[in-house]
């Protein structure tokens, strides 16, 4: 599925190689924060988060609550909300080439009083090393819990689902204990 001409249109280049990132994924019943980084040349070409096939993130999630894969935008969208998962970057806009992590440059790092006024989160979780690196610069002395976790990235070798569930525990497993 490809980004509409209106989505394009939001997620265009603000200069030759500035991007601007997707809007965040939440709703008053969110109670974990997902961050990323920026997304992946296959994710801007969708027009939403963790788009490449081969990024772990939406079968370890899906896995974690015992769902199908969700296959379409509408239906991840879905599947974050039901599930009480708020999903953003912490950069919401850069210069990146390509996909690559290691060339982003000059960040605006998220505003997260949009999602943490609204939500009753509990957990921060951030998706690999430079979303944790970004996030202390703004939000290193959040009182809400925050976690490093291992990129789900097909680039990362050293992925850890166990470390994933056991910090999604942290908040879900609560619930099935009571």
């Amino acid at each position: 599925m490809l980004a509409t001409r209106k989505t394009r249109l939001f997620y265009k280049d603000m200069g030759q190689d500035r991007k601007i990132g997707f809007p965040p994924v939440y709703n008053e019943a969110s109670k974990v924060l997902i961050l990323g980084s920026f997304p992946s040349v296959k994710s801007r070409e969708i027009a939403f988060y963790y788009g490449h096939k081969q990024n772990r993130f939406w079968k370890m999630i899906a896995t974690y609550f015992r769902e199908d894969i969700p296959l379409s935008v509408a239906d991840r969208k879905a599947f974050l909300l039901r599930n009480h998962i708020a999903l953003w970057d912490i950069a919401t806009a850069c210069e990146i080439k390509g996909s690559a992590d290691a060339s982003i440059k000059n960040a605006e790092i998220a505003d997260l009083s949009e999602i943490l006024d609204v939500a009753k989160v509990e957990l921060v979780l951030l998706n690999g090393t430079l979303a944790y690196n970004l996030f202390l610069q703004k939000y290193a002395d959040l009182v809400i819990p925050y976690e490093k976790m291992p990129s789900t990235s097909p680039a990362n070798p050293r992925y850890d689902e166990k470390a994933w569930q056991k910090a999604l525990d942290i908040v879900f497993n609560k619930e099935k204990i009571i």
